[in-house]
């Protein structure tokens, strides 16, 4: 089993200051196997029947009990939260501990009932810290499901890949209330893989796949609310040039990209016309795991006339960036010297696939991917 030190040790924390924690992620992140690290007085899993049953009567089976307790895949039965809110008032010994797959309803309910006593903690697939950098072309290949990267080969890999996408149209979207056709939703899911990294344009999606805008958007939260995809928002700031205001559109694992597109091997992806989109989307979300900050605090900022940076944040009073690029040796572009002065950038990574990090100015580093989160920002 692969230690998830970093994921542990934040969720310990949280953990400590509230009485409810909940991880959310995709389906067969390892949600279940991180929650079993702790020392758990009990554990329910909603998609055992005999433990479904035994909280027929929440209140029964809960009241009694003290210590921390678990529940797995709590999005099946939305009604506990109210019950929990009461149990952690009135029981100061017990803690909970609950999971989630579904991120949109899970978050509105909980917070709702449990606001000042929940915490959340987002958990993806593995990571660079988790595996270890030097497989960074591995993660990238085969995406960071446990099972997917972790298999024999790389057939194994994405064996493993489609038959998790035909589940996760089959069973999961419908367990979720979504009656939506499987065929259609793959369809709309592997359309979008063409637009993966480029602005959102709901009419332009909705022409090419013959649907209205509407239709659009909730197939976009669908798979926004299943962690499949990223939208990522624009930063808007008060600059005299007209500025792109709508998200950008990524598909979070970049194994399920390719398994999408037909991609099992790295002389496909090589050779694939969606090679750099591929790639950008790979470091980002490793860049995004590594600043270590939530969605709603991470953008991108790009202008009309070109000028853009895949990633800004703020921390620590300063404003921060990166630069994703697919080349063997990146050099200074007028786009980044724009972004360094529009955004008042204190520095700027470029993130590439080589394996040397040297300075192509004061405020910008052209960095591995590799050394990702060691010793930055």
């Amino acid at each position: 089993m692969i230690e998830r030190i970093d994921e542990r040790a934040n969720l310990a924390r949280l953990m400590e200051m509230f009485p409810v924690v909940a991880i959310v992620g995709p389906r067969q992140c390892g949600k279940s196997t991180l929650a079993r690290t702790f020392d758990a007085a009990h554990f329910f899993d909603l998609e055992n029947p005999r433990d479904l049953a035994m909280l027929d009567q929440p209140q029964l089976a809960l009241e009694g009990l003290s210590g921390l307790i678990v529940i797995d895949e709590i999005q099946r039965t939305p009604d506990l939260f109210p019950l929990l809110r009461y149990l952690v008032d009135h029981r100061p010994e017990q803690r909970y501990l609950i999971l989630g797959s579904a991120s949109r309803d899970l978050l509105r309910q909980s917070s709702e009932t449990l606001a000042g006593r929940i915490a959340y903690h987002e958990l993806g697939g593995l990571g660079l810290r988790d595996l270890g950098a030097e497989r960074w072309r591995e993660l990238w290949l085969r995406g960071g499901m446990p099972r997917s990267v972790l298999a024999s080969s790389d057939e194994s890999s994405a064996l493993w890949r489609q038959q998790y996408i035909a589940t996760f149209l089959e069973r999961d979207i419908p367990q979720l209330g979504i009656q939506i056709p499987a065929a259609t939703l793959r369809r709309f899911w592997t359309m979008i893989c063409h637009y993966h990294g480029q602005i959102l344009n709901h009419s332009e999606l909705a022409r090419s796949f013959g649907i209205s805008d509407m239709t659009v958007r909730r197939y976009l939260e669908i798979l926004e609310g299943t962690f499949m995809i990223r939208l990522l928002q624009p930063w808007h700031v008060n600059l005299g040039k007209r500025l792109v205001k709508r998200p950008k559109l990524y598909l979070r694992d970049s194994g399920l990209f390719h398994s999408l597109l037909a991609i099992d091997s790295f002389p496909q992806l090589a050779t694939h016309n969606k090679l750099g989109a591929s790639w950008e989307g790979f470091a980002l979300e490793a860049a995004i795991r590594a600043v270590g900050k939530r969605s709603e605090e991470l953008s991108f900022w790009a202008t009309h006339s070109g000028a853009e940076v895949d990633l800004f944040w703020q921390q620590a009073g300063k404003n921060l960036a990166i630069e994703v690029k697919y080349a063997d040796a990146p050099r200074l572009t007028p786009s980044i010297k724009s972004a360094l002065v529009d955004l008042q950038l204190d520095h700027l990574w470029i993130l590439y696939p080589g394996d040397r990090s040297y300075p192509l100015s004061e405020k910008v580093t052209v960095l591995p991917l590799a050394q990702l989160g060691k010793g930055w920002p």
